[in-house]
C-alpha cells in the first residue's frame, strides 16, 4: 500500500502535531512509559486525533533516530485511528524502539493507551 492510499484510509480528523507548543501542551498532561516507547496524551473536546513523534540524541545517531521515528510513525498510523480516543498524542522513542519486535512495540502502545484511559476499543 502506498503512502497516499494509507493516508486516504485515515479518518479526516487524523493529523500530525507540528508546532513546539503542541508538543509542550501534550507533555503537560498524562504520560506513560513502557519498554519500547513513552506516550504522552492531552485530551481534546472535539473529535480530532493528532500525533507527533520525537527521538532525542539519547536514542542514538541520526540514522538510529530516523529509524525509531519511522517505526513509531507506522505504529501510530496503524493503531491510533482504530483504537485511540480523541486527543493529542506524542510518541517518544527510546533506545529499545529500534530493536524491539514490532508486535511487542504495538503491545506497548496499546498498554500505554489503556493506562492513559484513551483506549477506545481493542483491535
Amino acid at each position: 500500500m502506498t503512502d497516499a492510499a494509507a493516508l486516504a484510509q485515515l479518518p479526516p480528523a487524523f493529523g500530525i502535531l507540528k508546532k513546539r507548543r503542541q508538543f509542550l501542551a501534550a507533555a503537560a498532561h498524562k504520560r506513560c512509559a513502557t519498554h519500547g516507547l513513552v506516550l504522552q496524551r492531552r485530551p481534546r473536546d472535539d473529535t480530532s486525533l493528532l500525533f507527533g513523534l520525537t527521538a532525542s540524541k539519547r536514542v542514538g545517531n541520526a540514522v538510529a533516530r530516523n529509524r525509531a521515528k519511522r517505526r513509531l510513525r507506522v505504529l501510530a498510523r496503524e493503531v491510533l485511528p482504530a483504537c485511540a480516543g480523541p486527543g493529542d498524542y506524542v510518541l517518544i522513542a527510546k533506545t529499545e524502539t529500534i530493536t524491539r519486535d514490532f508486535k511487542l512495540l504495538r503491545g506497548d502502545l496499546l498498554y500505554a493507551l489503556k493506562k492513559l484511559d484513551a483506549l477506545r476499543r481493542v483491535p
